[in-house]
């Protein structure tokens, strides 16, 4: 033969169609044929066609081979080409795929009878749904395979490929070894045969090297993005299209260009390997706003944390003020919350859900002594055998009112804020990190806070930040609440605020811009004049200014010693929702939800009835949107439905 690539793909293809057990699909914007089993002979072709003036196969060549595989069982091998004779059964020429392993075949015919070799290559994992190209080189007694353009992995055999292996009366076959057994189920792209040279050079410029491309049959090539007129598509192909129902997935380039259909927001999504776009829905607008569930809790209730364990499913916990019965959690059954667990805590404030790597934690912040006069709070760690949170680690804390989970480099860290340590508010609230080793909670770091009920941790950028609201510092609730920045391996002071009684910080993002709200509950000072109403005061609205590289004050809103604040959106439309929880009078007091006007700022949109309401939850499920709050002055809770149009 003449040293030009032979494509062995073309030529089972005949001119204007494809063969009977082939088909086109297109994965990833790559087209590839897909093999049927029923037929294997109908994908063969006498190798004559390809060797005109010769019938000895090259003694030294390269074969291209451009394909993705599926995932292959265990104890199964898959034949990307064979070349055999038509009166054995043997192989004289073969590449076959096992899982994670390449192996090429090769018939010698120096001794009587001849015999087969087999030359493998070891740690090739194909099996990812992505396309690769492989480039294997014979040459004698060395075999070279190169995947994607890395590094080669060189074998030397004791058997040399044959210097004259006769292909007279012998025939190539597509996927398989002549019978059904062993067919490729991937798609192939490229199969080309480069007598006398290592074809790596040649292929190894491309920018795509997965798919690069020395010769590709036609239909499987790139078509013009519009026809030159009204034609239908000259070969037509199919499209491995995939889409996934329920809550978001993963979109990572194992996902790209496979489709997500949300069902609550009736939108459809394309991955395109690291974002979902939108590629069609319908934008919600909130209407108003319907009581959905009473959920009766086992006293008042101080805090709820709303989570989702994957494949097990969405859950409630709530902190309740008496022990015992001690707190709950509920889990999302039939479009309910149902009793689940109940676990003994001590005047609990808050719960905080978080996971490191594959273990799932739940930590409650006790405000009062155990039985045994222990003042601790407890980490919980999720028994995937149990399928209950079992008590996993015991910290020592003061009164404690939360705790934040986040992680920093790499690292995972847990925050408790200590509010008081008898009658005295102004104490050290504690930074703990996570020992991988140990697989327990260290100290890390100590912060000074005076009365403090919340941590918020945030990122801007690059830049990590931890926020504490501080409540009271025995004298006053007229006090500074502080930002702090993670510089070189400790939170330093970046910012302080002017607060009233600070109960919460919410950090949020709208579009570019990042906003931090306020809950001021009262505003007292032993020093000062009683005001006409300690709870009818400002809560207030920063944002980061990045010029002066500080947050500045964007808008105050009138509350009612506001709890807590909490962030969601429907549609393109963006909410706060305040606990509005005494009016200096009565706890039964409306708590408003906030939409977001643009140059307006936040504007009242729906007044909610509540009872001392403590905290907000936003949530989402199949069914819709929902807002889940607690109330610190009777054993009730309420679900409410966001109905939207």
């Amino acid at each position: 033969t003449d040293l030009r690539p032979l494509d062995i793909l073309s030529e089972v293809v005949p001119a204007g169609g494809l063969a009977r057990g082939m088909r086109v699909f297109q994965v990833q914007g790559v087209r590839g044929f897909q093999l049927a089993a029923s037929r294997p002979r109908s994908l063969g072709f006498p190798a004559s066609r390809l060797f005109i003036h010769c019938d000895r196969f090259p003694e030294e060549f390269s074969i291209i081979v451009t394909l993705r595989v599926l995932r292959v069982p265990t104890k199964r091998n898959e034949y990307v080409f064979t070349l055999m004779a038509e009166e054995s059964p043997g192989v004289l020429v073969g590449l076959r795929y096992a899982p994670d392993k390449l192996h090429f075949l090769f018939w010698s015919q120096e001794r009587a009878g001849g015999w087969q070799t087999r030359v493998t290559f070891p740690n090739v994992s194909l099996s990812d749904n992505q396309w690769h190209t492989l480039v294997l080189a014979v040459s004698g007694q060395s075999f070279s395979l190169t995947v994607d353009c890395s590094i080669p992995k060189d074998v030397v055999v004791e058997t040399p490929f044959p210097a004259s292996l006769s292909v007279e009366r012998a025939s190539f076959y597509l996927g398989n070894r002549r019978r059904r057994k062993g067919v490729f189920t991937g798609l192939l792209r490229q199969l080309v045969l480069l007598p006398g040279a290592d074809a790596t050079p040649r292929i190894c410029t491309a920018m795509n090297l997965k798919v690069a491309m020395l010769s590709v049959p036609t239909v499987l090539q790139d078509l013009p993005a519009k026809p030159a007129s009204n034609e239908v598509l000259k070969y037509p192909y199919e499209t491995d299209m995939k889409v996934t129902l329920g809550s978001q997935p993963p979109c990572t380039k194992q996902e790209k260009a496979q489709f997500w259909f949300n069902a609550s927001r009736r939108g459809l999504y394309l991955c395109n390997g690291s974002a979902w776009i939108s590629m069609l829905e319908v934008k919600q607008k909130l209407d108003y706003v319907e009581e959905h569930q009473n959920l009766v809790t086992n006293s008042e209730t101080m805090g709820v944390e709303v989570f989702t364990i994957p494949k097990v499913g969405l859950f409630a916990a709530t902190a309740n003020r008496y022990s015992p019965p001690g707190s709950a959690i509920y889990k999302w059954t039939d479009g309910k919350f149902v009793p689940y667990q109940n676990i003994p805590t001590y005047q609990a404030q808050s719960w905080k859900y978080f996971t490191i790597g594959r273990k799932i934690f739940l930590a409650v912040a006790n405000f009062e002594q155990n039985g045994r006069g222990q003042e601790v709070s407890v980490i919980y760690k999720w028994s995937h055998r149990k399928e209950k949170f079992i008590p996993y680690q015991r910290i020592t804390t003061h009164s404690a009112r939360d705790w934040e989970a986040f992680v920093i480099e790499g690292e995972a860290f847990l925050a408790v804020v200590n509010h008081r340590e008898g009658n005295n508010h102004n104490i050290d609230s504690v930074i703990y990190r996570w020992n991988p080793r140990t697989g327990l909670f260290e100290t890390n770091q100590t912060i000074p806070t005076s009365g403090a009920y919340d941590w918020e941790f945030f990122t801007i950028g690059p830049y990590s930040f931890l926020a504490v609201a501080n409540t009271f510092n025995g004298t006053s609730t007229k006090i500074y609440s502080h930002i702090y920045i993670w510089l070189s391996g400790s939170f330093q002071l970046f910012q302080s605020i002017l607060t009233f009684g600070a109960a919460d910080w919410e950090v949020f993002h709208i579009g570019d811009r990042v906003f931090l709200a306020v809950a001021n509950s009262h505003s007292y000072d032993s020093g000062m004049p009683a005001p006409s109403n300690f709870y009818a005061i400002n809560s207030s609205i920063y944002e980061l200014n990045i010029t002066a590289q500080m947050f500045v004050k964007f808008q105050d809103l009138l509350t009612y010693s506001a709890l807590d604040w909490e962030f969601f959106s429907v549609g393109d439309d963006s909410f706060l929702v305040v606990a509005n929880s005494f009016d200096g009078f009565t706890f039964s007091v409306n708590s408003i939800i906030y939409r977001w006007q643009g140059y307006e700022g936040f504007v009242a949109a729906h007044h909610l009835p509540t009872v001392g309401c403590r905290d907000w939850e936003a949530f989402h499920t199949a069914e819709g949107s929902y807002l889940l709050y607690s109330s610190a002055k009777e054993p009730l809770s309420k679900v409410l439905k966001l109905k939207t149009t």
